[in-house]
């Protein structure tokens, strides 16, 4: 016998409500999958952002019963309930239904210089920058971010100051600080250790509890305080 589970979909118009919507459940079906049922044959106008199906691209974020996740990632079975609330990411505007704007979060992204710099660069780089394995490992795990933005909806900081560049942001500014081949930090200081900055962070650690990739960025962000603090002595 087939079970359905019930879907409560949090809609923007004409004013915020949930819509509940039941969902013939599959075996192997994400939350992703169940949206995208929904959509398809009860209600084309649900509003979703996704793209890989793979938790490769990060478009498919949102809340799924109050965490931040992807929904593509997050299997039904484990959710062990047969009701599930769908929510748009916190700290984000919403444009409609599921669908947030990340104007905001990618302004802060491009803000602390996310790519290398070299003070010796030349436009036709004529030989490579070696590395030694424990050069790389300083920072290789901070270069597997996706720029989901579930750390960003996560962080208690992001909600309370909006100036605060959020975990993303910083964590990418500590991994090209901390990239053996970078000599950007003059660009990025103005940025990471200002008032609004690094020190905003009060290590709530929810930031690497919902990342998919399984980054610390909040291990990331206390490197980058203790860099930061060795500049001013």
């Amino acid at each position: 016998m087939q079970m359905d589970i019930s879907i409560l979909v949090s809609r923007s118009a004409p004013k915020e409500h949930f819509e509940e919507f039941k969902i013939p459940l599959q075996k192997g079906m994400s939350v992703l999958d169940a949206l995208i049922y929904a959509k398809e044959n009860l209600d084309h106008s649900i509003a979703i952002r996704y793209s890989c199906r793979m938790a490769i691209c990060g478009s498919c974020g949102m809340k799924v019963n109050g965490r931040a996740v992807l929904a593509c990632y997050t299997q039904i079975s484990e959710l062990k309930s047969g009701e599930i609330k769908v929510e748009p990411l916190d700290n984000c505007s919403i444009i409609r239904d599921l669908v947030t704007d990340f104007a905001e979060f990618f302004s802060h992204h491009k803000s602390v210089h996310p790519y290398l710099i070299r003070k010796d660069a030349k436009e036709n780089p004529v030989k490579e920058f070696l590395q030694k394995p424990e050069e790389v490992e300083k920072y290789l795990q901070y270069s597997y971010c996706i720029k989901c933005g579930l750390c960003y909806s996560a962080c208690p900081t992001v909600a309370a100051d909006k100036e605060f560049p959020g975990p993303q942001a910083l964590v990418q500014a500590y991994r090209y600080i901390a990239d053996s081949r970078d000599q950007g930090m003059e660009k990025r200081i103005d940025v990471i250790d200002t008032a609004h900055g690094v020190a905003r962070c009060h290590f709530a650690g929810t930031c690497s509890s919902v990342c998919p990739k399984g980054i610390d960025p909040a291990q990331g962000i206390q490197f980058l305080r203790r860099y930061t603090l060795s500049l001013r002595r």
